[in-house]
């Protein structure tokens, strides 16, 4: 089965239109989700109610931080994150905050795990930044693949079983095996603002049965994205730097 993945859609809705027909073009057959469906952007409404639909349709998801912050006022944000977060939570339904704040911190389905943060602690909504944040994650669940966001830059983690980790940052299109004998960790960018230096939208495709990954970069109307978080009010800050990616 061919699943498409996306990660930090933050109500970016041409993003994330954007997204969805890449995936529907490469033949996905299946979506997940790993949180933070709000937060950021201008449009979190739209995202919610998508997301809801995809799931009665068969996607699943995992709840992000700023989901969690949209239905907890325990999470604390910058004050650009947080001013989104009071902002969103207005906007939402009782329906839609019911939605976020019941989605699961961690799903397991067949040799793979799927969490927004990390593995080891996916509450405390740890980054996974270097080597050692890899391993711990890695070294918390027998999964032979994790599916992370959270950090908005992709990144691809293994660690064999004499514990030996390598890391890379994957080329866009280019798909990579992901071996038996080693454990994975595969970082997602973000759907609706990347934070590597390239603007365009992030996602990525697993094929289950050759266990190959491919980390997919879409274009987007970054124009428009922008628009919708200015007209509302929002920091210029979070529309500003959709144009640069980070």
């Amino acid at each position: 089965m061919l699943l498409a993945i996306f990660s930090d859609i933050h109500a970016n809705r041409q993003a994330f239109s954007a997204c969805l027909e890449s995936a529907r073009t490469r033949g996905a057959q299946r979506i997940i989700f790993l949180g933070d469906f709000v937060g950021y952007g201008g449009d979190p409404e739209w995202t919610v109610d998508t997301a809801i639909r995809l799931i009665a349709d068969g996607a699943v998801a995992v709840r992000g931080n700023h989901d969690q912050a949209v239905t907890s006022a325990s999470e604390s944000m910058n004050p650009d994150a947080q001013a989104a977060i009071e902002w969103t939570r207005g906007r939402l339904s009782a329906a839609q905050r019911r939605f976020l704040a019941e989605l699961p911190l961690t799903l397991e389905e067949d040799d793979r795990l799927y969490v927004h943060s990390e593995a080891s602690s996916p509450q405390r909504w740890r980054y996974v930044q270097s080597t050692p944040d890899a391993a711990r994650s890695l070294i918390a669940t027998p999964a032979h693949v994790t599916f992370c966001g959270h950090i908005h830059r992709p990144a691809l983690y293994s660690m064999s079983a004499t514990a030996k980790m390598t890391s890379f940052v994957p080329t866009a299109h280019v798909p990579i095996q992901l071996l038996r004998g080693r454990q994975w960790l595969a970082v997602l960018g973000s759907v609706g603002q990347p934070r590597d230096g390239d603007p365009a939208a992030a996602y990525a495709l697993y094929d289950t049965s050759s266990r190959e990954i491919t980390y997919c970069r879409v274009p987007y109307d970054v124009d428009a994205a922008a628009a919708r978080i200015r007209e509302n009010g929002l920091p210029d800050r979070l529309a500003d730097r959709l144009f640069v990616g980070r």
